[in-house]
């Protein structure tokens, strides 16, 4: 009897969220709400693998996914370019070059020049404190490193071969099935080891790998397709495609927790580390293109493959299916859901008004330390930078 008052009660709250949240972007969502401008980083718009050492913007990419920022005062972004089974560069002064990967796939040349070494569909790409390159290979089932000092690759963890096995033991021993996306552990939750969490969405697992004694765990999922209760330990609850994971800033009021978004679970589920404990942030779980501008909890997603926290803390994904970006605003509460760019039809759209910007199933997403936000608009072969428009712009 109690429960079922307090369900009434929280369902009431959320739709008293969502109404009023809606009434306040209502009519114009564009001014009222978070109002950028798209502008092209890098691609043509057609496949290819074409113009290293040209500007980034007459170069060639195919199904753009992960990107990152790389470390050091250099300030360049690395981007899987996935079609074509490479990790390239963008440097600062806008020319791109390949750091990783031929052209061609296939598993071959740990030990040797990365630039040498066969890849296939890198999907996300990390940097560590020492400035060491990491990516994942979907298609491999591995995850690797290059030190760049070196430019020498070597597979971290993973086979080569699909399956779940290897926990407790050394990483690159276990195996792996379709691996996803990586982040590592921020510096300041545990000063005495970093660990690189990576999403094995074959395996419907969280799983991390000590970077000190290059052991593999499990954190979270058992290999069920289904999601474990709100507030639940995360420790041997089960995950629905555990999609994609970043980490909230030592500065936020969430130090240190883990962001997850789920794929066949339309949803993003917060990891308190310290506590134990999953908590669901967004998605109903049904997978559709509503709830902009409301509470978060009541909106619907549609495949989230990419997620990227900002500095304060707000959430961005790359909600594949429904061809958009949006954001969960933390600065209310509850959590609002925002639309940031694309209209939830696919398309091709051009440089202007992110809203309007079409796109094409985008998968990778990074915001930058200025608040720039980066797309890798897959099927559309494009990376996107989206800027907050000027006031009377």
């Amino acid at each position: 009897m109690c429960h079922a008052l307090q369900l009434r009660r929280t369902s009431a709250f959320l739709f008293l969220s969502y109404l009023f949240s809606a009434m306040a972007c209502a009519g114009d969502a564009v001014t009222v709400c978070v109002d950028y401008v798209a502008e092209v980083f890098a691609g043509t718009g057609e496949a290819g693998y074409s113009g290293d050492g040209a500007h980034a913007q007459a170069a060639q990419l195919n199904n753009p996914f992960g990107i990152v920022r790389g470390p050091g005062p250099e300030w360049a972004l690395y981007i899987c370019d996935t079609g074509n089974h490479l990790v390239r560069k963008v440097s600062a002064d806008g020319r791109i070059s390949t750091v990783a990967g031929t052209g061609e796939p296939g598993y071959a040349g740990d030990g040797g020049q990365a630039t040498a070494a066969l890849l296939n569909e890198p999907y996300e790409v990390r940097f560590d404190r020492t400035g060491d390159l990491y990516f994942v290979e979907m298609q491999n089932h591995v995850v690797r490193k290059v030190d760049m000092k070196s430019g020498v690759i070597s597979t971290l963890a993973g086979t080569g071969t699909a399956g779940f096995s290897g926990d407790g033991g050394a990483a690159v021993a276990a195996q792996l099935n379709q691996p996803h996306s990586i982040q590592f552990s921020p510096v300041g939750v545990n000063e005495e080891f970093v660990e690189l969490f990576l999403c094995d969405i074959g395996n419907h697992r969280l799983r991390a790998i000590d970077l000190k004694s290059g052991l593999m765990r499990t954190v979270a999922g058992t290999g069920e397709k289904k999601t474990g209760a709100d507030g639940a330990a995360f420790a041997g609850a089960p995950l629905n495609g555990p999609r994609a994971i970043d980490f909230s800033p030592s500065s936020s009021s969430s130090d240190g927790d883990a962001w997850l978004a789920l794929r066949e679970g339309n949803a993003v589920y917060r990891l308190d580390r310290k506590a134990g404990t999953m908590h669901h942030v967004a998605g109903t779980g049904e997978k559709g293109f509503t709830g902009n501008g409301a509470a978060a909890k009541l909106a619907t997603l549609s495949g989230p493959k990419g997620v990227s926290i900002e500095p304060d803390g707000n959430v961005y994904l790359a909600d594949t299916e429904s061809h958009s970006v949006r954001m969960i605003d933390r600065s209310v509460d509850p959590p609002v859901l925002r639309l940031i760019a694309g209209t939830g039809e696919r398309g091709k759209g051009e440089p202007g008004p992110a809203l309007e910007c079409t796109m094409a199933r985008p998968h990778g997403i990074f915001v930058d330390g200025n608040g720039a936000i980066y797309v890798g608009d897959s099927e559309n072969h494009r990376v996107w930078v989206l800027r907050k428009r000027a006031p009377g712009e």
